[in-house]
């Protein structure tokens, strides 16, 4: 009776992610009922099938139930175990969206995690890797996850929709984090970016750079847009082509804008200088609702700012977006932690749009599958 007090209920498929990470690392079994009950294909999609398989991969000893129809889920966690493995990602969604929450999982493994992933390298849905490659991994750092064998490496590029892709995620662990006190984003220094082809033209890697420049050299004169063109087996199994920028200032804060070109057979082409263009403009917007972690790795912040020892860790961010709003409600709901939430306005910060001063206590949260040595 005692376990059946502690755990969790929700109902509806939003937020899956969110819930079995944060299940994982609290220790707290969840049950969601009604996934799509009311639709005429109702429970699980094959990517929610997928993403529980890889929890389950990482882990040793969970316990999931999911009834006939797909349509309720019970999932009591088992020990965060790691290791090496590997994992066919559902083509339907992108690496990304599994790797953000290996991201938020990888440190607190009992061995070091080092997994191949194969899928849809870049979208226009998820975080495509490169993104997460440019801005997660220093965020991390930030919280003294770091060492040599904490990398992305893309082995290969998949487009939608048959994918084809391979990258390779290696992390280690870390017993405790260290709190952050990260409230200056600082002025931006230099921009940074690759423009890949896949079974295009390599000519369209450099149409996409130029038409970016254009607007991004009005700002700032430190550009530099690889190109990225991958030929034979490594370009995946579908053609197309995008673009990913990146802004670092001089205090270390990255933020990042993506976007990739439609699926094949999907909506209309799209000239690959208006995709620059539009990156760049992207880039530009997210430079405007700044912070110290760009929109993307919000999450991931407060949940490394939560599980930090009992000290108090502050962030700047921009706009929260609403995707974060719900992280905190889970957060709180697992943790019982809150966090102080201060606006600022622009008057204050002199740049840009409002912006979100987070302070949190962490829980004193401690590797418990790492045992002493």
């Amino acid at each position: 009776a005692a376990g059946e007090a502690q755990c969790l209920s929700y109902a509806g498929c939003n937020f899956l992610r969110q819930r079995l990470v944060l299940s994982t690392l609290s220790g707290r079994p969840l049950k969601i009922r009604k996934i799509r009950a009311k639709e005429e294909d109702p429970g699980l999609r094959d990517f929610e099938a997928s993403f529980i398989r890889l929890i389950d991969k990482v882990t040793n000893g969970s316990r999931i139930e999911i009834n006939q129809t797909g349509t309720t889920l019970y999932y009591q966690p088992g020990l965060l175990y790691g290791g090496s493995l590997e994992h066919d990602c559902s083509p339907s969604r992108s690496i990304g969206y599994y790797l953000e929450s290996l991201l938020c999982l990888a440190p607190f493994m009992k061995h070091p995690l080092k997994i191949v992933l194969r899928g849809v390298t870049n979208d226009q849905v998820d975080p495509s890797v490169d993104v997460l490659k440019a801005t997660a991994l220093p965020l991390l750092k930030k919280f003294g996850i770091d060492g040599e064998s904490l990398e992305i490496k893309i082995n290969r590029r998949g487009m939608p929709p048959k994918g084809g892709g391979e990258i390779l995620f290696a992390c280690p662990v870390r017993k405790v984090l260290q709190p952050v006190q990260f409230t200056d984003p600082g002025k931006i220094k230099r921009i940074r970016g690759t423009a890949y082809s896949v079974r295009v033209s390599p000519q369209m890697a450099n149409r996409m750079v130029e038409s970016a420049r254009s607007i991004l050299n009005k700002f700032l004169p430190d550009i530099y847009i690889y190109t990225d063109h991958m030929k034979g087996v490594s370009s995946g199994k579908s053609p197309g082509f995008g673009m990913c920028l990146t802004a670092e200032t001089i205090n270390g804060t990255i933020l990042s804008a993506e976007l990739a070109s439609n699926p094949q057979g999907q909506g209309a082409a799209v000239l690959p200088e208006e995709l620059g263009q539009n990156c760049a403009k992207l880039l530009l917007e997210e430079v405007y609702r700044g912070g110290c972690v760009d929109s993307t790795n919000q999450s991931l912040a407060l949940l490394l700012m939560t599980l930090g020892q009992r000290d108090v860790s502050k962030v700047l961010l921009g706009p929260l977006s609403p995707y974060t709003i719900e992280f905190l409600r889970h957060l709180r709901s697992f943790f019982q932690i809150m966090f102080k939430i201060e606006t600022k306005t622009p008057e204050e910060e002199h740049m840009g749009g409002e912006k979100v001063l987070m302070t949190c206590v962490g829980v004193g949260f401690s590797n418990l599958s790492k045992t002493i040595r």
